[in-house]
């Protein structure tokens, strides 16, 4: 972030663009009580209205159509100081972004900082003083805050001794009651098998380890007695910078990854088939046929898992560890991805509404104090998850200290 270059004052009104399964009754509703007026805008102004409805909100928001057909729509609405949250695919923030640039508003996603998006949000930063808000949802989001967390808590605990760490952080949305496939998407089939042509880097026993093949990398993963399947995902080796992981810290294991019911990988056979074979077309297919397959209905229910957790040994044989883990599960009102998706995201722009952060490229809470208020907030929405820590602190020194029952 610009911390010397000042934003642009809010001016109060929120464009929120997109009312696919991730915008939540929660964070829409927390906007809608935050700022003075609120635009949602979908393909058509029926659907938007259709969706507030859906969500209990009608008549909080002012409902527009942005079509292919209509792209100025936005830009005759946007104004400066406007905040533009961009809930589409990650493909269309780019475009999004120079929008709000040029209109001198403000710009929000829940998605990972692509190259073009940290070009655009340089620019934006320097010459048009806007806020660029990414990586504010879930994962991307709340395990960035946790890890933030941990790592001041695991400083605080031993100084600049150095020491040898192991950091995991896996997170996956799953059906409440496990079905036979294990698995029932929340968000664009074809996006979930694709992923998984994606090699995965991380470091294990010190090494830089790199998984063409991520699902050959699962392993079992015991959270409060409750055995998942877990695998590396992406390129975990950037956030250790990010998370600022100090140099006297020995690496002996990091990784981000995803987390998946007991069972699954034996019941995605048929995927990893399909995907090891490398045809485009083969895997959007099948991605269709497994979504038809297995439907969601209104009676299914998902659950999302978050698991986080830091341990540290030193030469003398200190030993300190500590785990967040966030276990939440849907209702009939929002699904448990909706409401994770869209809350902390929805707390940003609050947070941009307040004039509380710098114009620049910024990922959910970057700074102890900021990283406290977002998990506090959090917290008193409903998604405080436990947290557990060893040697365990007097209750006094770690009042919200709850055990968790997570293994590493």
């Amino acid at each position: 972030m610009s911390a010397d270059r000042p934003a642009i004052p809010a001016s109060g009104t929120v464009h929120w663009i997109g009312t696919g399964l991730s915008t939540g009754r929660s964070g829409l509703a927390l906007v809608c009580e935050s700022a003075p007026r609120v635009v949602l805008w979908d393909r058509t102004a029926e659907r938007a209205a259709a969706r507030l409805a859906a969500l209990g909100l009608t008549g909080r928001a002012e409902v527009r159509a942005l079509t292919p057909s209509a792209p100025a729509a936005l830009a005759a609405e946007a104004g400066p100081g406007d905040v533009i949250v961009s809930m589409l695919p990650a493909a269309e923030h780019a475009p999004l972004l120079r929008l709000a640039t040029e209109r001198g508003a403000h710009f929000a996603c829940t998605s990972y900082v692509s190259p073009e998006l940290a070009e655009l949000a340089a620019e934006a930063g320097e010459e048009a003083r806007t806020v660029v808000l990414t990586e504010a949802g879930l994962d991307p989001g709340i395990d960035h805050l946790m890890a933030h967390d941990l790592v001041a808590r695991a400083r605080e605990a031993l100084g600049d001794t150095p020491a040898t760490a192991r950091f995991t952080s896996y997170c996956g949305g799953v059906p409440a009651v496990p079905n036979a496939f294990r698995y029932r998407f929340s968000w664009a089939p074809y996006g979930v098998l694709a992923a998984l042509g994606s090699p995965a880097r991380h470091i294990e026993a010190g090494a830089e380890v790199t998984v063409a093949r991520p699902w050959e990398a699962t392993r079992t993963r015991t959270l409060a007695g409750e055995d998942f399947e877990v695998y590396p995902n992406r390129d975990s080796l950037p956030f250790v910078a990010q998370y600022g992981i100090p140099g006297h810290w020995k690496l002996d294991t990091f990784v981000r990854g995803t987390l998946r019911n007991a069972g699954w990988r034996t019941a995605w056979k048929e995927v990893f088939e399909t995907v090891a074979a490398g045809d485009p077309a083969a895997v959007r297919a099948l991605a269709a046929e497994l979504a038809a397959r297995h439907p969601t209905t209104a009676d299914d229910r998902d659950r999302v898992v978050l698991s986080v957790a830091l341990e540290l040994r030193t030469a003398d044989g200190t030993h300190w560890r500590g785990s967040h883990l966030l276990d939440v599960t849907g209702d009939a009102a929002e699904s448990a991805m909706a409401r994770c998706v869209s809350l902390p995201v929805a707390y940003g722009v609050t947070r941009i509404l307040a004039g509380a952060l710098p114009a620049g490229l910024g990922r959910a809470a970057e700074t102890p104090g900021e990283t406290g208020r977002w998990l506090s907030f959090l917290a008193a929405r409903g998604l405080a998850g436990t947290y557990e820590e060893s040697p365990s602190p007097a209750a006094a020194a770690n009042p919200s200290a709850t055990p968790s029952g997570a293994t590493a």
